[in-house]
């Protein structure tokens, strides 16, 4: 097995400059890629940044963003006495509500035409909150080109709108014209095909919920303007060995093959304590995308690697939320988040990926 298919680590935090004086950078995660028509791969990394003063005596401190267009960024404080329990990631509030500590935004790197490079990193962010939107963060971007626009996918963080995902449209990748919230909270990995499926734009999402009657599922929904989204439904992939993941929802936009949608998706399990993040694949009728026509075998991506270990939370991670062909389209890009740390890519032969699915009956 060839080293880039083992994994190639692109993006850590110390490549990446703070955006304050205030805070350090923690995390560079779960990229949206894009390959653009100069040939050149474009990854919106998330940024991680924690505040460097945690707490004092008497208060706690979470980050928030308050400008109206431009980046301006506000540190909250918080008296002990209203505060139930915090940590290094979050403050719990007596109420039973929270805040974090970090915050996150995107930061635009460019890759040669091999994908498996970098050579230019934004120095500044280069999507981020703002007052309106996403006060409290954005994270784990999607893009695909669809009509030739840029349609961007991403988790928005809000003190009113909790956890939603939101819609960004860009004819550049470089000016993005921001539509608001398309799935409310808690619903988060939507992503868009890169074509209409019978005239309807067509998303996957993972709504959570603290009740469940079956095993996680991925929904699918369908849209005529990008913004009112209907006609849902579940989508049960089945467990292998009929175990129950805690956790499952699409990585990747769907991929357009010969056999079908190509869908990279990420499923989680525990291991005793140890929470494992991994990719599989799943072929997708390409009229009736509700329609799971292969499905791989085994896992396609596993932490294997150094920077994909998370051990002192317990957790085992990749995360993959990019996937491109190759120039020669023999080979899959997929870039991902490994150990909630870093950015990295594998370069996967495509018959490698086909000869390991099973039809599903």
């Amino acid at each position: 097995m060839a080293s880039a298919e083992k994994g190639v680590l692109l993006i850590t935090p110390k490549m990446i400059n703070p955006s304050s004086k205030k805070l350090t950078v923690i995390g560079t995660i779960n990229p949206a890629a894009i390959r653009r028509d100069d040939g050149k791969i474009i990854v919106y990394v998330r940024v991680i940044e924690q505040i460097k003063k945690l707490e004092s005596e008497k208060y706690c401190y979470a980050p928030r963003m308050v400008g109206e267009k431009k980046y301006k960024i506000k540190i909250d404080s918080f008296d002990k006495s209203k505060i139930k329990t915090n940590s290094d990631l979050d403050i719990v509030f007596n109420d039973g509500t929270k805040r974090l500590t970090f915050i996150s935004h995107l930061r635009k790197v460019i890759l040669d035409e091999s994908g498996m490079n970098v050579l230019f990193i934004d120095k500044k962010p280069s999507f981020y909150g703002t007052i309106n939107d996403s006060e409290l963060g954005i994270e784990d971007p999607r893009i695909v080109k669809i009509e030739g626009q840029y349609v961007m996918t991403y988790v928005s963080l809000s003190i009113n709108g909790n956890i939603s995902t939101s819609l960004a449209i860009s004819r550049d990748l470089e000016e993005w014209d921001r539509k608001g919230i398309i799935f409310g909270e808690q619903d988060k990995d939507v992503v868009i095909f890169p074509e209409k499926i019978k005239g309807k734009y067509v998303a996957l999402d993972r709504p959570e919920g603290n009740f469940q009657f079956s095993p996680p599922h991925i929904w699918i929904a369908y849209s005529k303007d990008l913004s009112s989204w209907g006609k849902l439904k579940s989508m049960e992939i089945p467990a292998r060995g009929g175990k129950f993941y805690w956790r499952m929802g699409a990585g990747c936009p769907p991929i357009k093959t010969d056999k079908g949608w190509l869908l990279i998706y990420h499923t989680v399990k525990s291991e005793g304590k140890i929470f494992v993040y991994f990719g599989s694949v799943i072929i997708l009728d390409l009229e009736n995308p509700t329609k799971i026509k292969y499905k791989s075998k085994e896992p396609l991506l596993l932490p294997i690697n150094s920077y994909e270990l998370k051990l002192y939370q317990k957790k085992r991670i990749v995360f993959p939320t990019g996937a491109i062909f190759d120039k020669k389209k023999e080979n899959l890009l997929v870039y991902y988040g490994g150990g909630d740390v870093v950015t990295a890519v594998r370069k996967i032969p495509l018959k490698k990926i086909m000869n390991s699915l099973r039809r599903v009956k």
